[in-house]
């Protein structure tokens, strides 16, 4: 890359770094004033919501917004400070909680990663009659569970190949691992997903017709390798840690739209990029749910630790999410 754009990049994370730390700083000061419960839930002594626009997912009917993990898992995207302030916040009680408001707003499903976690919490909350539903990412390699053990202790609706892995073996040239892990997905009983960032992934595996029940799509290619990013124009929000180009949600939901199966958009909000404004949010969502299709849905994680984030989304899958 030239030198001109290092530059800019590097000044730019500098004082987006800057910004975050402050940021951080007076949040944890404003979590004494304000409860976590009332930030993140429903009160609990009126009605749930009703149950927002729903899509089909095998035999399952799963609402067009679902409940993301990387929050749960400190995965901020912005940085260590906020990745810590991320895992501080979800503990294992405190992500039964985030689910159980989750579900009194309307939302019936939630995307998770870790199995060993998971467990625990489904446990608790289906002893509370909770009815959420779980969609297990999965990294497939022989470091992760085994998918009968998965399937064994957290239910899953449904198990997906991880988009990270699925990028680079395909780069590799070992698509092959991923269609057997496929295979034994739905050899366990469940429904099959693969994850993508690069939407050159989803269109080969539908043209060559892999026995998937559904996609997770990207809006963003974040794994591009340093060549790829070498012949991409200068144009991208703030990087820290991947760039993200603003083009690249049109590609992937115009792949979305051509796919047969079901597709769940994620980072529609650009990892919390596009959050620093309500505006921005609500636009994402319109963006998200008019270029996908109607039959399509989008993972969203939240972090309600200082707003209700959980009503406002729901809010805005009602709004731009009914088909």
């Amino acid at each position: 890359m030239d030198s001109n754009r290092h530059e800019i990049r590097v000044t730019g994370r500098r004082e987006f770094l800057s910004k975050l730390s402050v940021a951080v700083t007076g949040s944890a000061l404003a979590l004494g004033k304000t409860s976590k419960a009332k930030a993140a839930a429903r009160d609990n002594t009126s009605p749930p919501a009703p149950l927002l626009p729903t899509i089909r997912l095998g035999d399952h009917r799963v609402t067009r917004l679902i409940a993301g993990s990387n929050p749960i898992s400190g995965y901020s995207y912005l940085g260590p400070l906020l990745d810590r302030h991320m895992r501080e916040y979800f503990t294992p009680e405190q992500i039964v909680e985030f689910l159980w408001a989750c579900e009194r707003e309307g939302i019936n499903t939630h995307q998770g990663t870790s199995p060993e976690l998971m467990a625990g919490v489904f446990r608790t909350l289906r002893e509370r009659g909770s009815k959420m539903q779980f969609i297990c990412l999965h990294s497939g390699g022989s470091q992760s569970a085994p998918v009968k053990k998965v399937v064994e202790s957290t239910r899953p609706i449904a198990i997906v190949h991880h988009g990270g892995v699925t990028d680079r073996l395909f780069r590799q040239g070992k698509h092959g691992e991923v269609l057997d892990f496929v295979k034994r997905v739905r050899d366990a009983g469940v429904l099959a997903g693969v994850s993508a960032h690069n939407p050159d992934c989803i269109k080969r595996i539908a043209d060559e017709g892999w026995p998937v029940d559904f996609f997770m799509t990207c809006f963003y290619y974040l794994t591009r390798s340093p060549e790829e990013l070498e012949k991409m124009p200068p144009i991208v929000t703030v990087q820290i840690g991947y760039p993200f180009f603003a083009a690249d949600p049109l590609e992937m939901t115009n792949v979305a739209r051509q796919v047969e199966q079901p597709c769940l958009g994620f980072k529609i909000l650009a990892a919390g990029r596009m959050c620093h404004k309500g505006k921005l949010v609500q636009e994402a969502f319109k963006f998200a749910f008019e270029h996908l299709k109607p039959k399509d849905g989008v993972i969203v994680g939240m972090y309600p630790r200082f707003e209700n984030q959980i009503q406002q989304n729901a809010q805005y899958t009602r709004q731009f999410g009914t088909l």
